[in-house]
């Protein structure tokens, strides 16, 4: 008789904007002692440390959407067993859309970002990324936070100490192109496949205030979701167990594989 777990055995972590794979760190060393392969996929041109990215931003400024899903895309196609996807902020949008797309097993999303479509924005989403979007020629650059702003997006509900640690180890720049076009999907959704998968960005700790409707992607042949909201979390979590996810989607289809 086999012993092969019919489960999934691999994880997959996708990373959101102003990190890289590097805030994943403490993430996969506890899913690894549990026994799972743990991957943590850069965006195309990430593949560096976040020190070479702060020196020079320019495979932020030059990557779009599309390279990110097609790379996310061959990562878990090329896998023997569809994984578990696990993506936090930008991530948790990649996450539902490779789900959508039919690849993965399950899929949990940590503070997603807004898909395209939902067109109420909390205020405190819209202070997150006001760095990017309050200068038209960002959406040419590749726009970093400061301290201050990395705390208030990120790391709230952290000391001022912990939140300057947490920035100097994990804090890149983010793409300008990719947030303008995100955020002007819902006028002109035609008009750019940057930003065709909806606005992305953080949102602090999520209260009564800046609760939103969980998403709803639209349907699918391939795939059904399942968005669920949960109380009030922070966005950034150094290690699991926080109490951090607010939207987890599953996918109840078979998934894709592209191995045998």
């Amino acid at each position: 008789m086999s012993t092969e777990k019919s489960g999934p055995d691999t994880i997959v972590l996708i990373h959101g904007f102003w990190v890289t794979p590097r805030s994943w760190e403490h993430w996969i060393s506890h899913y690894e002692q549990r026994g799972y392969t743990v991957l943590a996929p850069a965006y195309p041109g990430f593949e560096v440390e976040v020190e070479a990215l702060n020196a020079d931003p320019t495979p932020i400024e030059k990557v779009t959407v599309p390279q990110i899903v097609d790379h996310l895309e061959s990562v878990v196609g090329g896998l023997a067993k569809p994984p578990i996807l696990i993506g936090h902020s930008a991530g948790g949008v990649f996450t539902q859309v490779l789900l959508d797309h039919g690849y993965g097993a399950a899929g949990v999303a940590i503070n997603s970002a807004p898909t395209e479509g939902v067109a109420v924005i909390p205020l405190s989403q819209v202070r997150s990324t006001f760095p990017v979007l309050k200068n038209p020629a960002n959406r040419h650059r590749a726009v970093g936070f400061t301290p201050e702003q990395w705390h208030y997006a990120f790391t709230n509900t952290f000391s001022d100490e912990e939140s300057l640690a947490l920035y100097e180890r994990y804090h890149i720049p983010a793409s300008g192109n990719i947030f303008w076009g995100t955020a002007l999907a819902n006028v002109t959704p035609a008009a750019s496949r940057i930003g065709r998968f909806g606005q992305i960005g953080h949102g602090p700790e999520i209260g009564p205030a800046s609760r939103s409707k969980p998403v709803r992607l639209r349907p699918s042949r391939r795939a059904a979701h399942r968005g669920e909201l949960y109380p009030n979390v922070n966005t950034y979590a150094p290690t699991p167990g926080s109490p951090n996810v607010i939207c987890r989607v599953r996918s109840r289809t078979a998934p894709r594989s592209r191995t045998s």
